[in-house]
């Protein structure tokens, strides 16, 4: 099974959804969803907007984690990241409001 990847970061909501939407044109399997530390609640958003508005039939997995970054000075910091998995489902819910 071959998947695509949007990695997320500061553009607006609805580039990643646009991004989603085409990888999902290209390659109709999986699309992965990432990002790390503020992009986190912009992923989140990018994913359940292409869920509820435009690709009712996806059905969702979430991994979290935290990677090691090295900063200024060489000093290492914790990041949160996050992986959103998006698969094309027959079966799943239709979005409420439908």
């Amino acid at each position: 099974m071959s998947e695509s990847v949007v990695y997320v970061g500061s553009k607006p909501i609805l580039a990643y959804v646009t991004a989603i939407m085409t990888a999902f044109n290209r390659n109709p399997d999986t699309v992965v969803v990432k990002a790390r530390g503020r992009a986190i609640s912009s992923a989140v958003d990018a994913a359940e907007v292409t869920r509820t508005r435009f690709l009712s039939n996806l059905t969702s997995e979430i991994s979290i984690g935290t990677e090691e970054m090295k900063g200024e000075e060489g000093r290492t910091r914790n990041v949160s990241t996050i992986e959103i998995t998006l698969r094309k489902s027959p079966e799943a819910k239709k979005p409420s409001g439908s």
